[in-house]
């Protein structure tokens, strides 16, 4: 007998379309395990789509409906142009009417047949809902980070369900570092330190000035190659990898929230978004900066050392910022823009544990977010 896992996507970006693709390519295998992930709903920043009939097991999104909303994504338009091309196939409702018809969505499903909220958003947004969704018997999946660093209020009414909720992608992207974590403190193994390069693309930049190259030119071949954000300030400001670091510390029972991290950023506040525009700061802003980084690089060469952009979370301190460490560490050897994690505990206290890989990229983060899923099967009836 097919078990259905009932899911509801919110952001249809570069993940969640990646993850329609990998849900539709791996319907062959998940029939063979017995599971079937019924989409029953998808929405964007404009738009909800839900089935008719959510309660009816044997209505979906087809898998040629789902092609056709990775298609108008792609196109950069809203799932509200769908409206004629499926008509009778879903209902849409605008922004004003989505988070009612969501939560009566969650209402209907979630202690019954069972619902899964996957949000692959890069929005604040959500928290409310899924706040709201896990009281009503439903789980929840998130490559989205914002849920998880906004206030220890939100996060721990979101973790009052502690076993239906799975974020694996939000670090290192399909890397098992929660999972890792998670396996470790619940054996009773304490974790008192963790090191980490949690950005692939200041690994990049960290790794590529290492060579030799300015870190202007560095930075704008990143861009060039799609590396950093479409305003690089966006990476260089570290606040990617502080949210990152927020939630494994709250994993290790740490309530703090963003501000309690120390935060190095690799420029100016005089260059700030509010003060330089992004062409400006590529032509002159980040030039003005080669020569402190290529010093720094220097002091740490003749010691021996290496700098890596690392988040540091030990003793009563979480940091995130530049680090001098031993060329023959783990972190040391990086290259590239792999992500890797270093966890110290009790078990792992002369050699660490060490997880390594590609912490970036649509395909890996819906790779992780997939599997996330299916891990929660045994939560549907």
């Amino acid at each position: 007998m097919t078990k259905n896992i009932n899911v509801v996507l919110m952001g249809c970006g570069g993940v969640g379309k990646q993850l329609i693709q990998h849900i539709i390519n791996s319907r062959s295998l998940h029939s063979k395990l017995g599971l079937h992930l019924r989409v029953v709903g998808v929405c964007d920043s404009t738009s909800f789509l839900v089935l008719p009939h959510v309660s009816d097991s044997k209505s979906e999104f087809n898998d040629s409906l789902l092609l056709e909303i990775c298609r108008v994504k792609s196109s950069g338009f809203s799932l509200s142009t769908l409206s004629n091309a499926s008509s009778g196939e879903c209902q849409i409702f605008t922004k004003m009417e989505s988070t009612d018809k969501i939560l009566d969505t969650a209402k209907l499903l979630g202690r019954s047949t069972g619902l899964a909220f996957i949000d692959c958003s890069a929005s604040s947004e959500t928290i409310g809902i899924l706040t709201k969704v896990v009281d009503f018997g439903c789980c929840a999946v998130l490559a989205n980070k914002k849920p998880l660093t906004s206030s220890l209020d939100d996060y721990e009414k979101l973790f009052s369900h502690p076993r239906r909720i799975r974020h694996e992608s939000t670090v290192g992207a399909g890397l098992p570092v929660i999972a890792s974590i998670n396996r470790i403190l619940t054996s009773g193994d304490p974790i008192h330190r963790i090191i980490g390069s949690l950005s692939g693309t200041l690994g990049y930049v960290m790794s590529e000035v290492e060579g030799g190259k300015p870190l202007s030119e560095v930075v704008r071949a990143a861009k060039g190659l799609g590396y950093t954000e479409p305003d690089p300030r966006d990476d260089l400001g570290g606040m990617d990898v502080a949210r990152k670091a927020l939630i494994l510390a709250r994993l290790l029972g740490w309530r703090i929230n963003l501000d309690s991290i120390k935060v190095e950023s690799l420029y100016l506040d005089e260059m700030g978004p509010d003060k330089m525009s992004v062409e400006d700061f590529l032509s002159s802003g980040l030039p003005s900066l080669d020569d402190d980084i290529r010093k720094r690089f220097g002091v740490a060469s003749s010691n021996g050392n290496v700098l890596r952009y690392i988040c540091s979370i030990e003793g009563s301190s979480c940091q995130v910022g530049i680090k001098e460490l031993p060329k023959d560490s783990p972190l040391g050897r990086l290259k590239g823009s792999d992500n890797v994690l270093e966890v110290y505990s009790r078990c792992y206290n002369e050699l660490p544990l060490v997880i390594q890989g590609a912490g970036a990229g649509n395909d890996t983060t819906a790779s992780g977010v997939l599997a996330d899923i299916l891990d929660l099967q045994d939560l549907f009836p």
